[in-house]
């Protein structure tokens, strides 16, 4: 499985629905098992994001896929980072001259 951080900010829509966000996001980690992603993990923050989240996909097309249709139900504006994990990043730095 590849991993990402996806960060996501409440539109309008997301804001003034916001005491459904837990249901929303309830709703999200059921859709995403349907879409071969696992949302392994969903915190709200303060600050720029308003939800962090750390997500384990089969393919990127699973996740951009997952991504897509959580931006379109309109309540947040998604963004991906490709994330590695300790083992994966020895891999990447073995390559290095």
């Amino acid at each position: 499985m590849v991993t990402y951080v996806g960060l996501m900010s409440f539109t309008d829509k997301g804001l003034q629905a916001i005491k459904d966000t837990t249901k929303r996001a309830a709703a999200a980690k059921e859709a995403a098992k349907k879409s071969g992603v696992n949302l392994r993990e969903l915190v709200w923050t303060l600050g720029e994001y308003d939800l962090v989240s750390i997500i384990e996909a089969d393919d990127e097309q699973a996740l951009a896929a997952f991504s897509l249709a959580t931006a379109m139900l309109g309540n947040v504006r998604f963004q991906t980072l490709r994330a590695f994990t300790a083992s994966e990043m020895d891999a990447i730095l073995a390559k290095l001259p």
